[in-house]
């Protein structure tokens, strides 16, 4: 027992690649002297963690994974300064050193001494309690809806940190046209808020009329169905043949790769973020040149990118779309409907608020 903390915990833990999720008991985790214990209570569930669940992104097992977390810290290292016991808190997903000199200039993705992230190299949320880094730490602002959505707050710190960090990456401009490929998904929803509060025009490309439905809730003024002809010839057809300003693509696959790239106006910019291993497209450098076209990489994001997006959504900017909810232990059905695309916006575990 951790200073009156429940000696044992519920955790769903991940033994192989491919394998489902095993329900646990384990001893609460004890924090080192530069960590916190959060007692957790939501985690988000996406693409990210089901990548590495089923082998195309690597995690180091077994693991307890998730890293879309709001909880509130229970106990503290004691090396830790500026939290408290009682803060309610959101992590940055990678664990980034804080001394080199990426981490230092505030570019903590680029970390020189990464040891990986939580979830995959390190237990996550898809636990009643995890110890964390406090570095790793972001207060959540006492406005935001912790009590009765805790799972909106949840995924604030990657759903909607990461494409706000596109925003900028991307340079999006007011009047251009922004081309979200993946658009209905937990990212991509996101994605098309941003762009659209960036005043830009925004293209939701996405499969099947359920899908583009919600895109276009979410503020999309022209959609794009993958299932009925090519991305980028819709694209140019809804640009008057000239393509898209900004193309950022969710999916990463070749196909989609290969289509963002084709979509491009001249002066373009395509943002690639979850590439996989297949990941491969091809680029004429000539074309590239003539049109000053650029393909940029969005790496995650800088833990200030994170209390930004906090903001947004406290400023009631941005609205968390969470459409399926699960128990702890349903971590498992979560999961099966990730890995058949039939998620629409987040998907989130919420923890009973009486453990």
């Amino acid at each position: 027992m951790v200073d009156g903390i429940v000696a044992v915990v519920r955790a769903m833990v991940l033994y192989a690649v491919g394998a489902p999720f095993e329900l646990e008991e384990r001893p609460v985790p004890r924090p080192a002297p530069d960590e916190a214990l959060i007692k957790v209570r939501a985690c988000g569930a996406g693409l990210t963690v089901h990548h590495a669940k089923v082998g195309t992104s690597p995690a180091t097992l077994p693991v307890i994974m998730g890293h879309e977390i709001a909880g509130e810290i229970v106990a503290l290292g004691s090396a830790v300064q500026g939290l408290e016991i009682g803060d309610r808190v959101t992590p940055h997903f990678y664990l980034f050193c804080g001394r080199c000199r990426y981490c230092l200039t505030m570019r903590e993705p680029l970390c020189e001494n990464t040891g990986g992230y939580i979830g995959r190299q390190r237990d996550g949320g898809y636990a009643e309690y995890v110890a964390l880094p406090a570095r790793n730490l972001i207060k959540i602002p006492a406005e935001l809806p912790y009590d009765a959505h805790p799972e909106q707050v949840a995924v604030i710190c990657d759903a909607i940190a990461t494409p706000y960090k596109v925003t900028r990456r991307a340079r999006i401009r007011p009047l251009e046209d922004v081309l979200v490929i993946g658009a209905a998904g937990g990212v991509g929803i996101h994605m098309v808020q941003l762009a659209r509060f960036f005043q830009a025009r925004v293209l939701a490309a996405d499969r099947g009329e359920a899908k583009l439905d919600a895109a276009k809730s979410a503020g999309a003024h022209e959609t794009i169905d993958a299932l009925v002809g090519p991305i980028d010839a819709q694209a140019r057809k809804l640009t008057d043949g000239r393509g898209a300003d900004v193309v950022v693509d969710f999916v990463a696959s070749p196909e989609t790769l290969q289509a963002g790239l084709a979509a491009l106006a001249p002066g373009g910019r395509l943002a690639i973020l979850s590439v996989h291993r297949d990941s491969r497209f091809n680029v004429d450098p000539l074309w590239m040149l003539n049109g000053e076209r650029e393909v940029i990489g969005s790496r995650y994001v800088t833990r200030q990118e994170i209390v930004d997006a906090l903001e947004l959504v406290r400023r009631g900017h941005i609205r968390p779309i969470v459409t399926r909810i699960f128990a702890l232990e349903e971590a498992e059905q979560a999961h099966e409907l990730l890995g058949q695309g039939a998620t629409i916006g987040r998907a989130a575990l919420v923890m009973d608020s009486e453990t």
